[in-house]
């Protein structure tokens, strides 16, 4: 049954729980989000409506960037509002983004934006501005009849050149290369000059990074993330279409891909609407909903309406309840702000490319995705797991939340941290989930959660970084990495790790290679809250608990000493946060390391019965492990996933 809305939110209708039974949402309550998230930029607005400054960070790139960044990623959620209203909506959004469009877009004008410079070393300006165009030409697109027909031929003339200068510029290898394809898109559609444009050339190199399963990579190997969601797909998608290529192989192979993507991407969302907290720019937050949209309109949406909106409302519902965008501009963090979860790229303005995650609203209000009943999305059913073996990711939907067990993505390619080590805990964990998050600031420093630690005398931790290997087979998923530490590898080292999942657990078994001195660690799971979490050590086991999400590692074999760890203002899901591990000495250079990891939200298990959920037989490298449901696996830690065998030199 649907809940009351509390009183924080009165701008909202009342919820509809005969139409919409998940989640009480309508396309009313998203109109009205809408609005509202738009309105708070109204209230910071700058005299020509180009610059707004809202509260928060501002970038090395200063106060003009945010301000065009705010209006380029606010008119993502304006488009389609205009465009589901024909230009009927409440706040006249179509006029106010003409004129801020014309204010930033005039090369003499008092509140002009920055043009943007070629992303070359070294840089010799801002380079945002492409991205913004990007977004600008997306909502174009989007609201071309009322954004883009009412301008007379001299203001068409000036966005145009405005548009075209970042479509002819070179970019960033990875998600960036589709940002001057967009802007060469839409000049293509409406008849503009296109010369020295290379977008074609673009779209080429990102479908060639497409990895399966409907993923692409973010350009080098093994970065993969939400960049799909709300970039990727969602680019390739308006580029085909901006330029009537539709119906060519590529087009018709894009939309394939975008199918099995929204197939496998909608087992990322729990029944609560809480979202697998994984990868980079995750203040973008409803932008994940981005290519689930492109599915619908184009028809090719695995999911029913119903489920649709299910799904779309459930994510925007649970946003709103922990207070994003309700009493002023979205900010940097999850549901509070929280920037050690937030790139140094990203300021203001950043969090508005949320308003890619509405693009629904440009479906008309008769659409069956509006007007059809809800229906239960994938995680409303019984447990499920999906592995992904082209990804290297296993997606498991039980004990009311998602897990992801990750051999598959490190980001070590594209480092946008700075830091000698490539590294990023949003990438660099085993496992995450929807109702947790890895540890930032001091707890990365530390890097206990969803982590194998060697640890030298000093106590300091290695970092994962790049994976040498990895393997996916059914519910058994494996990586090979070198530990590595302030941008060297440790010598003599190597980490074999095997994943198994099983219902709210995952077994998680790691070969050691390296020298005796050093000592091993495994962390579970960092548990977060706005208050002191309940934490403890019993037998071979740590666990901790927020009094809903309950995290656990239980050691099974060649663990010695279980530990919990408590940190504040170091997690994107609250003030306070815990984490359990495990410790142990090695005695040779080869050891093997068992323990069972269980996450599930609602009433703790008994330690009993973590300990008889698997019965595990270690004889030399080779595992047998047996389940409480009677499932059984077997698997040599040594041959598992092949590689090349190079320790760290």
């Amino acid at each position: 049954m649907t809940q009351p809305l509390p009183a924080s939110q009165p701008w909202l209708p009342n919820p509809d729980p005969t139409l919409s039974r998940f989640t009480g949402w309508t396309r009313s309550h998203w109109e009205a989000t809408a609005d509202h998230w738009l309105e708070h930029i109204r209230n910071y607005s700058s005299p020509l409506k180009a610059t707004p400054r809202l509260p928060g960070r501002v970038t090395r790139d200063g106060e003009r960037r945010e301000g065009m960044e705010t209006i380029g990623r606010s008119l993502l959620m304006a488009a389609p509002r205009i465009a589901g209203a024909r230009g009927q909506d409440r706040l006249g959004l179509a006029d106010w983004y003409r004129e801020a469009l014309l204010a930033g877009t005039d090369p003499e004008g008092a509140e002009r934006w920055p043009l943007g410079v070629t992303c070359k070393s070294p840089l010799l300006g801002v380079t945002n501005s492409i991205v913004e165009a990007a977004n600008i030409a997306f909502s174009l697109h989007i609201g071309r009849e009322w954004l883009w027909e009412p301008l007379d031929a001299g203001e068409k003339k000036q966005v145009a050149a405005w548009l075209r200068h970042h479509a002819r510029l070179e970019v960033w290898g990875n998600n960036w290369q589709l940002f001057p394809a967009m802007a060469e898109g839409f000049l293509r559609s409406v008849g503009e000059d296109v010369s020295g444009c290379t977008g074609a050339r673009n779209v080429a190199r990102v479908e060639s990074w497409y990895r399966g399963d409907g993923w692409y990579t973010d350009g080098p190997e093994h970065a993969i993330d939400y960049y799909n969601a709300w970039a990727i797909h969602p680019y390739l998608w308006a580029w085909y279409t901006m330029t009537g290529r539709q119906d060519t192989p590529e087009g018709r192979r894009h939309l394939e891909r975008l199918r099995e993507f929204v197939g496998t991407q909608s087992l990322m969302f729990a029944s609560d609407g809480a979202v697998l907290h994984v990868g980079r720019s995750l203040a973008y937050r409803t932008a994940v909903l981005a290519a689930l949209w492109c599915a619908e309109i184009s028809g090719v949406n695995p999911l029913t309406p119903g489920a649709t909106r299910r799904l779309a409302s459930g994510v925007l519902a649970n946003f709103t309840a922990k207070g994003v965008g309700v009493d002023g501009p979205p900010n940097l963090g999850w549901y509070g702000e929280h920037f050690g979860s937030c790139q140094a790229y990203s300021g203001f303005g950043s969090p508005y490319l949320a308003g890619i995650g509405f693009l629904g609203l440009a479906l008309p209000a008769e659409h069956r995705v509006w007007q059809d009943v809800e229906e239960p999305q994938p995680s409303d059913g019984p447990a499920a797991v999906r592995a992904l073996p082209d990804v290297g990711w296993t997606l498991t939907s039980d004990g009311g939340l998602v897990r992801l067990t990750n051999h598959g993505s490190d980001h070590c390619g594209l480092p946008v941290g700075g830091g000698r080590d490539p590294d990023d805990p949003h990438y660099a964990k085993f496992s995450y989930s929807s109702h947790t998050a890895p540890g930032t600031g001091v707890a990365w420093e530390d890097n206990i959660d969803g982590h194998l630690a060697l640890l030298g005398s000093d106590g300091v931790a290695s970092r994962r970084c790049a994976l040498r290997a990895t393997r996916t087979d059914g519910l058994v998923s494996s990586s090979v990495h070198i530990p590595q530490l302030y941008g060297k590898t440790l010598p003599g080292t190597a980490v074999t790790t095997v994943s198994v999942v099983e219902g709210i657990h995952e077994l998680r078994c790691h070969l050691v290679s390296g020298p005796v001195e050093y000592a091993v660690r495994e962390g579970g799971h960092a548990v977060a809250d706005a208050s002191p979490l309940e934490a403890g050590e019993a037998g071979a086991m740590a666990w901790v608990s927020n009094g809903d999400v309950f995290a656990a590692v239980t050691g099974l074999h060649g663990w010695e000493e279980p530990r919990t760890t408590r940190y504040t203002e170091a997690n994107a899901m609250g003030e306070h946060s815990a984490v359990p591990s495990l410790n142990a000495k090695r005695t040779s250079e080869e050891t093997v390391h068992v323990a069972l990891h269980t996450l599930t939200r609602g009433e703790a298990p008994a330690p009993e019965s973590l300990k008889a959920a698997a019965a595990v037989v270690v004889s030399g490298t080779e595992i047998s492990v047996s389940w409480a449901s009677g499932a059984q696996q077997l698997f040599d830690l040594r041959t598992f996933v092949p590689w090349d065998g190079q320790v760290g030199k």
